[in-house]
């Protein structure tokens, strides 16, 4: 393999491998939700531990990783990357609670954020301006199939053998990777010497935990004052950062507030977090909707999910060849208007009748926007950022998309929890008239006091409100359980629209603000634009 060294298209596949797991752990995860609640019983603000701590721990670390990367090797961080993330996987695989699952996937974290900015940084070195698009392109055209094809891929393997192989799958992959890397990853030349923002990491971790504690757990403990304590401690300790990442612009902080002179640099990282918040609003609840309300095994509901996989893959090669000639900014409102509108359609087509073909349209309109987006986006990040600063660049822009998934994630979970305990309330409320007197207060009550403990969002519907006492008619017990599982399943449509509202706010703003991107033609002279001249190296 050592005729592969140096080559740019063998360099490109190793690092779109190993950046293939990191984004694959973002939604794989999401299908096996219900088959996680039942196997380790757990609870649904359990269960959103384990994707957010793998998405805050992967956040926090970006930058600081980065740096690493610059003063021990991109290479080596790269490599050690990897082999975390693969130990973790096996890990997350053999957990046997909660707890032991939610630990294992910070570690996948960790690993994760070791190599994630390697990827890009290395190849914006590896290659010039004029093929960096068709790189990006398929870089982004990894990143949307990697993360659109999770429930797909985690579907068949929940359903042909167990949760546990959506950890297990990173295995082979990783071993993979790292027998790839060695012999193909260029050699580590340079060392640039950093000094390590300490008490950046510290106070931006603590920031993100506040918020993300407090939108997960906020229902569980029926938003008391130390929720919103939280809420506000997150806000607080978030102003801190940026006041003191200002005092530290003339070192080296971990947000280099010179990048965001180019405009597009700054839309364009904004329109990052946005994609992220999109991407999970839709795909949490839907993997939930699809298997505790409509009854799919996993393996169905994840093939509903395949057309947005496969047209995302082709879209996203043409679309970076595409942003190398007309500009990534028509492209990018494009995708994003499409990404909205079909979210728009899956929100009015939701209903608890509501059968799988109905589905295919609109998740191939969405596959479409999602190729439209990842290439073109990178391209526009980064086009006129030096090469020097491109180690900053990739840390930051990735950092912000992260940020985006673990709030996304977790302001998704806070509607989700808060929509479904107040319709499953209301929803028995309404339908307990059917009951005998005697057995509706312990229906209605059940159902309203489902959020204690955590929300059960499995296979097996709420139990709460279905169960009866002893010497209950056999009739009348099976009619206490057929009007559990209607109230479930009215309850959890009821709370999925006003969730699902969330997302699609948020991809049509930001298909609105990508109007600010700056024009570009390839007749253009490439470099650093007025904005940004001057900047740091």
């Amino acid at each position: 393999m050592n005729r592969w060294r140096g080559n740019p298209w063998a360099i490109l596949l190793t690092l779109s491998l190993g950046f293939f797991m990191t984004l694959l752990d973002l939604t794989i995860v999401n299908i096996a939700i219900p088959s996680m609640i039942d196997r380790l019983d757990a609870s649904l603000d359990q269960v959103l531990w384990v994707v957010n701590a793998y998405v805050l721990v992967l956040a926090v670390l970006l930058i600081t990783a980065g740096r690493l990367g610059d003063l021990w090797g991109k290479k080596n961080l790269f490599i050690a990357g990897v082999a975390v993330f693969t130990l973790a996987s096996l890990a997350c695989g053999i957990a046997q609670d909660p707890a032991q699952l939610i630990a294992a996937r910070a570690v996948q974290g960790l690993g994760a954020a070791l190599l994630m900015p390697q990827t890009m940084s290395l190849i914006i070195e590896v290659f010039p301006a004029e093929r960096r698009g068709a790189a990006l392109g398929v870089w982004g055209a990894v990143a949307g199939v990697s993360t659109v094809a999770g429930p797909t891929v985690g579907g068949l393997l929940v359903t042909t053998l167990d949760w546990r192989w959506i950890f297990f799958v990173n295995l082979p992959i990783g071993i993979l990777v790292l027998v790839m890397a060695v012999p193909v990853l260029p050699p580590h030349t340079r060392a640039v010497r950093h000094r390590f923002d300490v008490r950046g990491v510290l106070l931006a971790s603590a920031a993100l935990f506040c918020l993300t504690f407090a939108l997960t757990e906020g229902q569980k403990y029926d938003w008391n004052a130390a929720i919103w304590a939280l809420v506000a401690a997150g806000c607080v300790l978030t102003a801190v950062f940026l006041l003191y990442q200002r005092t530290q612009q003339d070192g080296e902080p971990l947000v280099p507030f010179s990048l965001f002179r180019d405009r597009n640099f700054t839309i364009l990282n904004g329109v990052g977090a946005a994609v992220s918040v999109g991407m999970m609003g839709v795909f949490l609840p839907m993997t939930i909707y699809f298997q505790s309300v409509l009854g799919f095994s996993a393996l169905k509901a994840g093939l509903v999910f395949a057309p947005s996989s496969l047209v995302s893959m082709f879209v996203a090669l043409g679309a970076g060849r595409l942003s190398d000639r007309i500009g990534g900014r028509f492209i990018l409102m494009a995708g994003l208007t499409a990404y909205g509108l079909s979210t728009l359609w899956i929100l009015l087509l939701a209903e608890v009748g509501t059968g799988w073909p109905a589905f295919m349209a609109p998740f191939v309109l969405m596959g479409f926007g999602m190729g439209c987006v990842f290439a073109p986006m990178a391209t526009e990040a980064t086009r006129y950022v030096p090469p020097r600063l491109a180690g900053a660049a990739s840390g930051v822009n990735t950092t912000i998309r992260q940020v985006g998934s673990v709030l996304g994630s977790a302001a998704v979970g806070a509607v989700l929890q808060n929509r479904l305990a107040a319709a499953l309330e209301d929803e028995a409320a309404r339908r307990s008239g059917a009951l005998p007197p005697d057995l509706r207060p312990g229906f209605t009550e059940g159902f309203a006091g489902a959020a204690e403990g955590g929300l059960e969002v499995g296979g097996r519907h709420p139990g709460a409100g279905s169960q009866v006492p002893p010497g209950v008619p056999r009739d009348v017990a099976e009619r206490v359980q057929d009007l559990a599982a209607q109230v479930y399943a009215h309850g959890f449509v009821h709370a999925m629209k006003p969730t699902l509202a969330l997302p699609l706010v948020v991809i049509l703003c930001a298909a609105a603000a990508c109007l600010g991107v700056r024009r570009y033609t390839a007749k253009a002279p490439t470099g650093t634009p007025p904005e940004t001249a001057g900047l740091p190296g």
